[in-house]
């Protein structure tokens, strides 16, 4: 059921995403009663979070039952603990064709009674709420003038980024995400001296109602969305292998990829901003991973022009790795739940030239025989499907191979590449399938097309 408007984008935005999306041959091969049709529902789902949560198990440290059934306790016990009226059903299903996947539906949207006393929250905060998340402080933009500890309150998404911190009410463009229990008064929250910390709100009565992870089996459990388990797998890594992860900040994908090596080679992460690696070698560290090195270091330049230079770090000599992950920095317009966009279209078409510096580099960097797997979480041909035609005439070595698993739909008609190599690309298309009345499909089944908008390319060099 649609309960927002859809995702709220500049007009430059949305005309351009229209015309791409309603492109000659997508026109030519659907009509274009569907193609605006799908379009619409595009701009609909993205506002709305996925109909359920997916957890990457660590099953490299305990089996899968294992930590299915260690994993229902605790969210047993979270649930004896809440104030909620109503819990969610726990259900805890296993993924049938991916080995590390644990499924649990979302309730919601669920009917919920607006209160009048009011807290606005940041667009991010609100659609992490969305996704089972408690309002953590640091998002909170406005409060009822006398709020304290304990008062039960609505909890608004500022929409726009219009809300002045600290008012104690606003009026503009704003949606519900439910009620919770304020753990702090207003004093301490926009006490200037001393930043509040912590769970600002607990949710109580959310309008999509998912269990919160927080401190939930840290090293056993991971929060990931379904696409990006999938990169992993379609990697392919194996033991021994030496393996580099281009863009690899927070290090989900890294850690996903050592444990399916058994933690056996050596797994390489870069990323320019350092904070971002020290959060890359802590997760590592929880999950007992001693085979990723990180390495605070734009990939852009992570081939070196000196054969003599060595291979610990970067720069690399060419054809330095067996496998090669560029999940690359993209508009992220596939992001569910996003109820608001405010980039320029300026900005939503900036990334194209540096996802070409580093695939540049990529393929350099790859060894003949190798595997580059080339993946984002936006929906714009014009990083995806563009950059694979792009890609396959730039560098001959190249060829697209057939991913495993294939849960996603094939590549988007437009960019000029012929039906047998769409077909070997995987691209997570929400909107094909997006039914606001559909709940009677199997939950994996609908869980593998109600997913984030997300692309992944196979490559071999050979």
């Amino acid at each position: 059921m649609s309960v927002f408007t859809r995702i709220s984008l500049k007009p430059e935005v949305a005309e351009h995403l229209q015309s791409v999306f309603l492109n000659a041959e997508v026109l030519a091969a659907v009509g274009h009663q569907e193609a605006e049709s799908r379009f619409h529902r595009l701009l609909t789902c993205l506002s709305h979070p996925p109909s359920y949560t997916c957890v990457r198990a660590s099953t490299h440290l305990a089996s899968l039952e294992e930590i299915r059934h260690k994993m229902g306790e605790e969210l047993t016990k979270q649930q004896m603990c809440s104030s909620s009226a109503e819990d969610v059903s726990l259900r805890i299903v296993p993924h049938p064709r991916i080995p590390d996947v644990l499924l649990l539906p979302v309730d919601g949207p669920r009917s919920v009674e607006q209160l009048s006393s009011e807290v606005v929250v940041g667009a991010q905060c609100g659609n992490a709420v969305l996704r089972g998340a408690h309002v953590f402080a640091p998002g909170i933009i406005a409060s009822p003038k006398y709020m304290k500890a304990g008062d039960v309150v609505s909890v608004f998404s500022d929409l726009e980024g219009r809300c002045t911190r600290g008012a104690t009410s606003f009026q503009g463009k704003k949606v519900f995400v439910g009620n919770g229990v304020a753990e702090l008064g207003r004093s301490s929250i926009f006490c200037a001296d001393k930043p509040a910390k912590g769970v600002g709100v607990r949710m109580v009565d959310p309008l999509y109602q998912s269990p919160s992870f927080d401190g939930v089996l840290p090293n056993l459990v991971f929060l990931q969305n379904l696409p990006s388990v999938v990169v992993g797998h379609v990697l392919g890594p194996r033991p021994g292998e030496r393996i580099l992860d281009m863009c690899a900040a927070p290090g989900g994908k890294t850690c996903h990829i050592a444990a399916l090596m058994g933690d056996q080679g050596e797994v390489v992460a870069l990323d320019r901003i350092r904070n971002k690696i020290d959060r890359i070698q802590q997760n590592a560290q929880m999950l007992q991973l001693r085979s990723i090195k990180a390495f605070c270091f734009n990939s852009t330049q992570a081939v070196s022009s000196d054969p003599a230079h060595g291979t610990e770090g970067p720069p690399f000599p060419p054809e330095s790795f067996d496998r090669v992950l560029l999940d690359a920095p993209c508009s992220g317009l596939g992001q569910r739940p996003n109820m608001a966009c405010t980039w320029s279209l300026k900005e939503i078409c900036s990334y194209q030239p540096l996802q070409r510096k580093l695939f540049r580099a990529a393929v350099q960097l790859l060894k003949k025989g190798g595997v580059l797997v080339y993946s984002t979480c936006t929906v714009t041909p014009a990083e995806n499907e563009e950059q694979v035609a792009w890609a396959l005439a730039t560098f001959p070595c190249l060829t697209l191979q057939p991913q495993e698993p294939h849960i996603g739909a094939g590549g988007m008609l437009g960019a000029g590449l012929p039906p047998e190599q769409l077909r070997l690309l995987q691209r997570f298309s929400p909107e094909l399938i997006w039914d606001q009345t559909e709940t009677t499909a199997p939950l994996p089944d609908r869980a593998d097309r109600d997913t984030i908008g997300f692309f992944i390319a196979k490559f071999l060099k050979n």
